[in-house]
């Protein structure tokens, strides 16, 4: 009966249509919930995509818009898929507005999500279409919109959103593809009360002299490479440094070692090349320019002078307070610090600012900061972090105690243009953040306050041209006015504002494991140590102390952090030159002298190098032997020594034999102090001395030849007698030879011909000997003294 209900033509009954209607419906159950499922998953996959396209924006202007104005937004935008984008256009979105802080770093962290709030399309004629967008080709596009059209409401930063929206082949229906979020900050009218804001350019750069100078009396300089001139030179960092500076309403924060550097380069001065090579520099006139361009720059603003060569402050106070003598280097840093900024750019700087790196501070790092002087430290908000719950940013000035000022520098705003900012896109979402914090403080609260921006140290040139173009924006905005580090340090603190210094152990290990550390330290103090001993002895010792202390200097500066390799080569480098100058006075060796006689004379000769003279220098001689030898009547005796520059100088020493045989001889330089200098000669003396047998046998001999010579005399007399009485008187006087009117005697002959008469030579006294050495040289030797300027 159930089969013939379904035969054509026959309709099924009521029951029979309720069974097929459950059956069909139980059938599709797990279709329906897979169907769901996509549906809930599909937001949550769609989140983490970017989106196919990516959307650039390269200009935004106005930064920040006032009335009247007309907003130009321009980039490109890239299929970055494997098929065509049709039937597409850019369009811009106005979000609603953000009211914290935090609510800006959401919004940068998830910049190019599809997901999210947008807010609404402004739609319209202000779009930018495109009919086909080919895979892997980036497309500009522009579009300007009168403020008045973004429907914006009361002062505020809103959300800003460029988009690329189309179709593919497969999607045919129109969707949004790619995204790119960034803020606009809007203040229509002057604020009632305005930020005042302070910051920081730095004009900061590497080590570039070594210690090495010529010989000449303006000691050439010999710099490390010639990278120093290609930052200065057009378009180099330092060039767009001071050209975006010199225009802007900044604090400038200068390290003096850049100075004296590129003062160095506006006179003779050498690159070091291979070995012991170097090229004569050739950028004087580009040196003297830059100089001159700060110097016009800096007229009438505000310069803080940073210790000289800008001491790594942690790394000292974590690493080097341990190691005598390591905070005597910072305070002559200190010292020189203000001489160098007023010699060359012809302004008094303020040098009362310590500035550690990162601003990251502890009780130690305080310490240090403030042993040379200074009573204000620029640190930076993520490390002095508020913990007073306060509801809005504090000034930059804290009381710390001890006298000494914390200017808090505003960690959001400093860290704003780290990273590459090479690309037009970065660098404007960069300046646009900046803006959009700077505002968001500002509307916190009616309370006026004083905010410092503290950058990293050595900004590239892209990063320097987005920090100016944020600076202009605030320089011409409606909510901030500039203010110098003084007037915010000096600015009345916050009283809800934390105070307290972090401790030791909250200093960020990725900044500890970048410090020098302890050994560094101690290779310093080993320089200055083998230093003192050498300056004591020269007669101009500005020549060595000068070089070599600002050499020191720079052996402790921040920017070796990172650079462990370089920082270690440096030192070595420094203290080698050191010995080698320190070894170019010295004694010339002497090989076994002999000694025959009871006294006698030995030389000992001090070589002089310099092309300075050198004194305060005493030869020590010291026998180790004094039963056989002594010297002096003891066992040592010592003389001052002065020896000219390029000249060399032999003392003698008055010695007495004790007995026959060899005597061990030490010469040795010492400086006033005692304190040993160079290495000691040793060489031995071997005594002969003349005994009483040897004496008597001499004696013995002698005796024989008076009386060999007697007995000729006589012979000869008898002969000459009987001649005489053969041949006559006239004869006899004839043949003899002599002249009659100076006759001379048998001993005067005699003696003559024994070498005792008078016309006989002096014989040398024994005592006289010759020196063992050959005479030196009175010219100078080499290339002479390579010290500093």
């Amino acid at each position: 009966m159930a089969e013939a209900a379904d035969f054509q033509g026959t309709s099924p009954s009521p029951a029979r249509r309720w069974l097929r209607r459950t059956g069909t419906l139980l059938a599709g159950a797990p279709l329906l919930a897979g169907l769901c499922q996509l549906s809930a998953l599909a937001p949550a996959q769609a989140a983490d995509d970017p989106g196919s396209v990516s959307v650039a924006v390269d200009t935004l202007s106005p930064n920040a818009p006032a009335d009247g104005d007309t907003i130009t937004v321009s980039g490109t935008v890239t299929n970055n898929g494997k098929k065509a984008v049709t039937a597409a256009h850019v369009g811009l979105w106005v979000g609603p507005e953000l009211n914290t802080r935090s609510s800006i770093d959401d919004i940068t962290e998830d910049s190019r999500s599809l997901q999210g709030t947008t807010g609404s399309e402004v739609g319209g004629k202000y779009v930018a279409k495109f009919s086909k967008l080919t895979p892997g080709v980036a497309e500009p596009f522009s579009i300007s919109v009168p403020v008045d059209k973004l429907d914006l409401g009361d002062a505020g930063v809103y959300q800003f959103a460029v988009s690329l929206s189309g179709k593919s082949s497969a999607q045919s229906w129109d969707q949004m593809l790619g995204i790119q979020r960034t803020f606009l900050p809007w203040q229509s009218d002057e604020a009632d009360t305005k930020t005042r804001t302070t910051f920081l350019w730095p004009l900061i750069s590497t080590v570039h002299m070594t210690a090495e100078t010529g010989s000449n009396a303006q000691q050439t300089p010999v710099f490390l490479n010639d990278d120093l001139a290609e930052e200065i030179s057009a378009g180099g960092r330092l060039d767009q440094m001071l050209s975006l500076g010199e225009n802007l309403g900044v604090t400038w924060v200068i390290d003096p070692d850049l100075l004296a550097s590129v003062d160095a380069m506006t006179r003779s001065y050498r690159i070091q090349g291979d070995g012991d090579t170097t090229t004569a520099g050739t950028h004087q006139a580009l040196a003297k320019q830059w100089l001159a361009r700060l110097q016009k720059a800096v007229e009438g603003q505000e310069v803080v002078a940073l210790p000289f060569a800008d001491p790594d402050l942690a790394s000292l106070a974590h690493n080097g307070t341990s190691v005598t003598g390591s905070l005597s280097h910072l305070d002559e840093a200190t010292d020189v610090a203000a001489t160098t900024v007023k010699t060359v750019l012809h302004v008094t700087p303020s040098t009362d600012f310590a500035w550690p790196v990162n601003g990251a501070v502890d009780p130690s790092i305080v310490k240090v900061a403030t042993s040379a002087g200074a009573d204000k430290v620029i640190a930076r908000s993520d490390s002095l972090q508020e913990t007073g719950g306060l509801s809005y940013t504090p000034s930059a000035a804290r009381p710390i105690g001890g006298g000494t000022t914390a200017v808090v520098a505003d960690a959001r705003l400093s860290t704003a243009f780290q990273g590459d900012l090479t690309k037009a896109s970065t660098a404007t979402l960069a300046v646009q953040r900046f803006l959009a914090q700077s505002l968001t403080i500002g509307l916190q609260t009616d309370k006026q306050r004083s905010i410092v921006v503290a950058p990293q140290r050595m900004p590239t040139a892209s990063q320097a041209s987005a920090m100016a173009e944020a600076i202009n924006a605030l320089e011409s905005g409606n909510w901030s006015e500039t203010q110098k580090l003084t007037a915010a340090a000096a600015a009345k603190p916050d009283p809800g504002a934390t105070t307290k210094v972090p401790s030791a152990s909250a200093y960020p290990a990725s900044l500890r494991r970048q410090e020098l550390a302890k050994p560094a330290f101690q290779q310093i103090a080993d320089t200055q140590d083998k230093l003192d001993n050498f300056k004591v002895i020269l007669s101009d010792q500005s020549r060595v102390v000068t070089p070599f202390g600002r050499a020191v200097n720079r052996e402790m500066s921040t920017s070796w952090r990172g650079r462990t390799a370089e920082a270690s080569g440096f030192r070595s480098d420094v203290e080698a030159y050191l010995d080698e100058l320190t070894s170019q006075v010295s004694l010339i060796d002497k090989s076994e002298t002999k000694l025959s006689g009871r006294s006698a004379t030995i030389p000992v000769t001090v070589q002089n190098n310099l092309v300075q003279g050198v004194e305060h220098l005493r030869l020590r001689l010291t026998s180790l032997s004094p039963n056989r030898l002594e010297i002096g009547g003891s066992s040592y005796y010592e003389q001052p020594v002065e020896v000219s520059g390029g000249h060399s100088q032999t003392v003698k020493f008055t010695t007495t034999a004790k007995a026959n045989g060899k005597a061990s001889v030490i010469a040795q330089l010492y400086t006033e102090d005692g304190q040993p200098y160079g290495n000691a000669v040793r060489f031995d003396v071997k005594v002969t001395e003349f005994t009483a047998t040897v004496m008597l046998v001499i004696g013995g001999g002698v005796l024989l030849l008076v009386l060999a010579g007697f007995r000729m005399y006589t012979q000869r007399k008898r002969a000459a007698a009987r001649e005489a009485e053969q041949n006559g008187p006239d004869d006899a006087a004839g043949e003899t030879g002599e002249d009659p009117e100076n006759p001379q005697g048998p001993e005067d002959r005699l003696k003559e011909e024994s070498g005792t008469g008078p016309g006989a030579d002096a014989p040398e006294q024994p005592s006289d000997l010759t020196a063992d050495t050959a005479a030196e040289s009175a010219g100078p030797s080499g290339t002479g003294e390579r010290v500093d300027r």
